[in-house]
């Protein structure tokens, strides 16, 4: 059976009929659909006490009821296939917690577990479900809203990534492959990190923040780095 790939775009995937078009349209032009990314995604920078409740449930939206009903959308063609694998593309935050971003972190966690559920659930019928949790990948929306672009932030921030550099979008498109792949065909219910070990010195690392900004300093004070894009003037989607 040749391999269908289809990427689900839509700007509503926390709404199941939007998904399941999406799907159904995949499996009408293509045949059928063998491999699934879940990569819905929203973030800004903001503290627990600065948050509101409607911020917070935006964020669960996208990221976890958008994850769950692509699953519900595409499982039943997944199924239908001789070689079925659904990657979700997480994050690394929950792993230690991070300041200001608590919501992305509990949306994540929610992934990760989805993820886990459904190796478990669908395994036995032929489904890997795998995690890959990027770290800060260069030339993203992401990195961009993130983290400061100040010469000697990101200089700093690399000296904290045990890799010594920043990921690249090829390192993330590497272990999709590899996962899609014969190599990966035994691997199922896995979260792997791929941030050149940074998550394991996440602590000392803090999202939102120049590198004169001391913890828990910039949270008493409120502060957060005026190097970041503001998402207000651009239209640009994480």
């Amino acid at each position: 059976m040749a391999t269908m790939a289809c990427m689900l775009r839509t700007d509503n995937v926390f709404q199941p009929e939007a998904l399941q078009a999406a799907a159904d349209r995949c499996v009408k032009e293509l045949g059928g659909i063998d491999f699934v990314i879940a990569g819905a995604a929203g973030n800004f920078i903001v503290p627990i006490s600065g948050m509101s409740s409607n911020a917070f449930k935006s964020v669960m939206d996208i990221d976890v009821l958008g994850t769950f009903n692509t699953i519900k959308a595409t499982m039943p063609h997944l199924l239908r296939s001789s070689s079925p694998r659904i990657i979700y593309v997480s994050a690394t935050f929950h792993y230690t917690g991070v300041p200001l971003q608590a919501h992305v972190s509990a949306a994540k966690a929610a992934i990760d577990s989805l993820a886990a559920s459904v190796a478990l659930e669908y395994g036995p019928r032929g489904v890997q479900s795998n995690v890959i949790a990027p770290g800060g990948i260069e030339g993203t929306e992401g990195l961009a809203r993130l983290g400061s672009d100040r010469p000697e932030d990101v200089k700093a921030y690399m000296k904290h990534i045990p890799s010594g550099r920043i990921g690249t979008v090829r390192d993330i498109a590497d272990a999709t492959v590899f996962l899609f792949s014969d190599a990966g065909t035994y691997i199922n219910g896995q979260i792997i990190p791929v941030d050149g070990a940074a998550w394991r010195r996440q602590g000392d690392v803090h999202v939102g923040v120049d590198g004169t900004m001391q913890y828990p300093d910039f949270l008493l004070t409120g502060e957060i780095s005026k190097n970041l894009r503001d998402p207000r003037k651009d239209k640009s989607k994480l």
